[in-house]
C-alpha cells in the first residue's frame, strides 16, 4: 500500500522526466556536433597550412634561379657568363645591357640557348658592350637576362657592375652587387604566339634536313 502511494506521488514527476530525456539527448548532442566542428575546422586549417608549406617548399626547389656575371678577360674582350642554380632547364631569350644612369636598356639582343640545371653559359659580349658604353665611360652598368622555364617567361633582376673604359679600352670591370629580387614572371602579350613560332622552327628545321638527306640519298643512288 505505501509503494502504491508512494508511486502515485511521483508519478507526475517520472512523466516529467521522460519528458524531457529527448531535449537533454537534442542538447547533448548539439554539444557534440559543435565539438567536432571545432576540431574538423582546426584540422581543416592545419591541412591547409601543411599544403600551403609544401607548395611553397616545391616551388621553392624547383623555382629557376639564374646568376649572371661579366669579367674582364682581356682590355677588349668581356665576356658574360649566365648560371642555372636551379634544377629546372631554361631557354635563354633575351639579354639586355644598360646603363644605370637610364632609365631603359641601352641594348638588347636575343638569344636562342638552353641553359641545363647546375651548368654555364659564356659569351664575347665586346661588340655589344663597347656600343653600350662608348669609347669612355667609368660607372655602373646592368645586365639582365630573359629566359623560359617550366612553360613560362620569366626575368632576372639587374645585376650591376663597376666600368671604367678609357679610349676603347677596358680597364676596369668589378661585380658592385648581386640581384636583390628572385626572377620575376614575365607575361607578353604574344607569349602563345612565341612558343608556337619556336616550335614551328623547330619542326620546319627537322622537315628541312630530312629533305636534304632524302635528295641526297636519290642523287647518290642514281650516280
Amino acid at each position: 500500500m505505501n509503494l502504491m502511494q508512494w508511486f502515485s506521488q511521483h508519478a507526475v514527476s517520472f512523466t516529467l522526466i521522460l519528458a524531457y530525456i529527448p531535449l537533454i539527448a537534442t542538447v547533448v548532442t548539439t554539444v557534440v556536433s559543435l565539438i567536432l566542428v571545432r576540431a574538423t575546422l582546426r584540422y581543416s586549417e592545419a591541412s591547409d597550412r601543411g599544403l600551403a608549406l609544401a607548395r611553397e617548399q616545391f616551388e621553392r626547389e624547383w623555382a629557376p634561379e639564374v646568376h649572371i656575371k661579366m669579367a674582364r678577360i682581356s682590355a677588349r674582350e668581356p665576356r658574360i657568363y649566365a648560371t642555372n642554380l636551379a634544377k629546372v632547364s631554361a631557354l635563354m631569350q633575351m639579354v639586355q645591357l644598360r646603363k644605370v644612369s637610364m632609365a631603359v636598356p641601352s641594348l638588347r639582343y636575343f638569344l636562342n640557348e638552353p641553359l641545363v640545371g647546375g651548368t654555364t653559359w659564356s659569351e664575347d659580349i665586346s661588340k655589344r658592350f663597347f656600343a653600350c658604353t662608348g669609347d669612355d665611360y667609368e660607372g655602373q652598368i646592368a645586365v639582365s637576362l630573359t629566359f623560359y622555364a617550366a612553360g613560362r617567361m620569366y626575368r632576372t633582376d639587374w645585376f650591376r657592375f663597376q666600368v671604367q673604359v678609357r679610349d676603347d679600352q677596358l680597364l676596369q670591370l668589378t661585380p658592385v652587387n648581386i640581384a636583390v629580387r628572385r626572377v620575376q614572371t614575365v607575361e607578353p602579350r604574344n607569349a602563345t604566339e612565341s612558343r608556337r613560332e619556336l616550335v614551328m622552327d623547330v619542326a620546319g628545321d627537322a622537315a628541312n634536313n630530312n629533305a636534304e638527306m632524302a635528295i641526297a640519298a636519290a642523287a647518290s643512288r642514281e650516280g
